[in-house]
């Protein structure tokens, strides 16, 4: 789990530091270090909300049933490949634009008031947060409940993240963007299958879909979880030993159509 865990890391913790690093830089160059306070006034808020939000809904099943908490685990699991997904295509079409746009954002919220500097720094950053919380939960309940390798999957990703983004901001480090989130994104693509995979065999668990006795393949005795390689594919990939017809046909359908639709280049209108 800590690769595809540190993968979220890494992207949502780059996309939130590039965010806070364009706006600092907005600031400082036109000479407005004075708004700096709020806007980290409105990341610290984004990221106790999202730390609280990740431990409301990681502890909200302890009181559930078998069949709730499979329910409730699937259903964020779903919800997970969502964001995921939105976040990838998301960030493909706005990394040109981003700075721009935040750039306008932050000029208009100082001409308002410090409150709409925090509220800007708060959704900028908080978009991310959120994500990564509701991610860390269906990380968590693949890795069987234990929170430990998410944890420093997720933290790792982050820290690397902020590194990386503190080194473009000084000029220190400098590798091309658009490249990095296209390939993180084709990595991310196969980690969503797998969580849509397992969100969908919790589903079939809680008798909500139907299914769950019937195979696409068990493989159990060539490909056993519990080995090195089994753990291997199960952290990068959710990889499950038995596999229902359905998960399958999700992971397998969801990859050939996310997938193929992120690599084809956005056709740029050419100006009158």
């Amino acid at each position: 789990m800590l690769f595809a865990n540190g993968l979220i890391g890494l992207r949502e913790g780059l996309e939130a530091a590039l965010v806070v690093s364009i706006l600092i830089a907005f600031l400082v160059k036109t000479d407005r270090r004075h708004a700096l306070k709020w806007v980290w006034v409105g990341v610290v808020t984004a990221v106790v909300l999202s730390v609280t939000a990740g431990a409301v809904i990681t502890f909200a099943g302890a009181g559930m049933s078998f069949e709730q908490q499979e329910a409730f685990g699937g259903t964020m699991s779903i919800i997970a490949v969502a964001f995921v997904t939105g976040m990838i295509f998301w960030m493909r079409r706005a990394a040109k634009t981003i700075a721009a746009e935040l750039r306008g954002k932050m000029d208009q919220a100082l001409q308002v008031g410090p409150v709409a500097v925090v509220v800007v720094s708060f959704l900028s950053v908080g978009r991310e947060g959120l994500e990564t919380a509701v991610f860390f939960y269906s990380s968590v309940q693949a890795a069987g409940g234990g929170a430990a390798q998410p944890l420093i999957g997720f933290l790792a990703g982050i820290a690397v993240a902020v590194a990386i983004a503190a080194g473009l901001y000084a000029g220190a480090i400098r590798f091309d963007l658009g490249k990095f989130f296209t390939v993180t994104g084709v990595l991310l693509v196969f980690v969503a299958a797998g969580v849509l995979s397992y969100g969908i065999h919790d589903l079939q668990e809680a008798a909500i879909l139907p299914g769950l006795n019937t195979l696409a393949f068990d493989i159990s005795d060539v490909l056993p979880e519990d080995s090195w390689y089994g753990a291997v594919l199960k952290g990068f990939f959710n990889y499950s030993q038995r596999t229902s017809v359905l998960q399958a046909v999700a992971w397998v359908s969801y990859v050939a159509v996310v997938l193929s639709l992120f690599l084809v280049r956005p056709r740029v209108r050419a100006a009158a």
